[in-house]
């Protein structure tokens, strides 16, 4: 199962994101008990001019391959989340919103 996890970035640490990434891979992983792929859309070589755009453009790329759709706490606050989510609607994909 490929799991694309939704998640406010903004201001936030890599420490920060990617202990929010084990949390949303642990929750999914409890909810399907089958083994999960994490697609890597946290962009750590992202070019030094990239702007929100490209990124959320980047990530929409990637949410095509998904399985299910992981929002992690504070997309509601998020506009690139906002956006991933209507997507997600849209196109009928398995959500899952954080605990």
């Amino acid at each position: 199962m490929n799991l694309f996890i939704s998640q406010p970035m903004n201001g936030k640490t890599n420490e920060e994101i990617e202990e929010v990434r084990k949390v949303a891979i642990a929750e999914v992983k409890t909810i399907f008990e089958e083994e999960i792929t994490v697609i890597d859309s946290f962009f750590k070589d992202a070019p030094h001019d990239a702007n929100p755009l490209w990124y959320l453009g980047q990530a929409i790329l990637l949410m095509a391959k998904a399985d299910v759709v992981y929002f992690a706490k504070g997309w509601r606050e998020a506009r690139g989340c906002l956006i991933e989510n209507t997507i997600a609607t849209e196109y009928n994909l398995c959500t899952i919103e954080a605990s």
